[in-house]
């Protein structure tokens, strides 16, 4: 079984959420939110966001980290900001120990709602059929963390079974194997 710890950054609402599975089937463990005030020095929200994720860490202990990448916003300041949120969720996750896997917004919604585009609603209605939760997780931060850890499944989990059947299978020297690498 692993244990994936999805990460949705927020410098007011940090989303978490952690799914446990096998590869084929999984399973909420627990989720929730950092809440940093926004009344709070910026430094102050980026302490408690870092005291948070480092509780979850240590109480949970997820084997992955499944975190949302940087995107464009039009808002430069909210940009940086968010960036920095990332940053220190990067940083927690690296000093425990964790092995991290970034995903783009965009694939997390192609992944679990099967549209790129997808809206909020339709994230939160699609975790909760994935998980078989009775309601719609709430807040959406926390859904799109679980949307997260669920994204790992279906992609770096996949990978690393490929992996493993590689090197199980040793093709013979007179074969030349290509690889490529499939652009995300």
């Amino acid at each position: 079984m692993m244990r994936v710890l999805g990460i949705d950054p927020g410098s007011e609402t940090t989303g978490w959420g952690v799914v446990e599975g096998d590869g084929r089937r999984y399973h909420l463990i627990e989720y929730g939110t950092v809440k940093a005030p926004a009344r709070e020095r910026f430094s102050a929200r980026l302490l408690k966001i870092s005291d948070g994720l480092e509780e979850i860490i240590a109480r949970l202990q997820p084997d992955a980290c499944s975190i949302e990448e940087a995107f464009y916003a039009t808002n430069v300041k909210v940009a940086l900001k968010l960036g920095q949120v990332r940053g220190v969720a990067l940083l927690v996750a690296e000093r425990a120990g964790v092995e991290i896997f970034e995903y783009s917004p965009r694939l997390v919604k192609q992944t679990v709602v099967g549209y790129g585009n997808a809206e909020k609603h339709q994230v939160q209605e699609m975790v909760r059929v994935l998980l078989n939760l009775r309601e719609v997780p709430q807040p959406h931060d926390a859904a799109d963390a679980l949307a997260l850890a669920i994204c790992y499944f279906h992609h770096a989990g996949i990978s690393q079974k490929v992996l493993a059947a590689e090197a199980r299978v040793k093709p013979s020297p007179s074969v030349t194997a290509t690889r490529r690498r499939i652009p995300r």
